[in-house]
């Protein structure tokens, strides 16, 4: 397990680069972007809403939830590591956006304000040993029927857990460690949230959670 300053320092050097680095997943059949879809899809956002997404990076999101959101809409950014959050500041300012705010904050530190109209968290969550305590107060801060959504890995739960060690090397460049297997975000929507979905993807590896208030 990595600790936070070995989080932030490795995606500091991680972060010029992130995006390219990520699409490789691709090679192995990880669809990263339609899973980063999915995830936004499950939302249900409308126009004009706000959302925050916990653990944004480079912002790869943001074109996504600008779709749902609009401009009139608002999306809050929270990411501990601030030369990811430069990467997304560039974003920002190549396509004009003006209702992103960028919060540097481990997500465990992070206030949610009140009354959002939902929260995102892809493939970072995991990361965060407070996890539950940062889905609970963030199922406080939404609205009702709000929804909250976690897309992230996993240990698969069927035969194809054998692979786990074999696939592990390909995802520890982002910080992904074995003992990592036994946070399971999936069960914190579960237990703070209604109506909860869980789809399982890429073999069990991966999955989408969530949750309405």
């Amino acid at each position: 397990m990595l600790s936070h300053t070995q989080l932030v320092s490795l995606y500091r050097r991680r972060a010029a680069r992130y995006d390219f680095t990520a699409n490789l997943y691709y090679l192995v059949g990880f669809r990263e972007w339609r899973y980063r879809q999915r995830a936004v899809e499950s939302l249900h956002l409308q126009q004009g809403d706000t959302v925050v997404e916990i653990g944004c990076g480079t912002g790869l999101n943001f074109s996504l939830l600008q779709d749902k959101i609009g401009p009139q809409g608002r999306i809050i950014g929270v990411d501990m590591t601030d030369a990811m959050l430069d990467q997304a500041r560039a974003r920002i300012e190549k396509n004009g956006w003006t209702n992103v705010e960028l919060v540097q904050s481990d997500a465990a530190d992070f206030e949610f304000p009140r009354n959002v109209n939902g929260i995102i968290s892809t493939f970072a969550l995991t990361l965060v040993p407070q996890f539950d305590d940062v889905i609970r107060r963030g199922a406080n801060a939404l609205t009702k029927g709000s929804r909250w959504v976690v897309a992230d890995l996993k240990m698969p739960s069927n035969l194809f857990r054998f692979l786990y060690p074999l696939l592990l090397p390909l995802f520890r460049p982002f910080g992904v460690t074995l003992d990592l297997a036994a946070r399971h975000p999936w069960e914190s929507i579960e237990n703070h949230l209604h109506s909860t979905t869980m789809q399982e993807l890429f073999l069990g590896f991966t999955y989408i959670a969530s949750g309405e208030k």
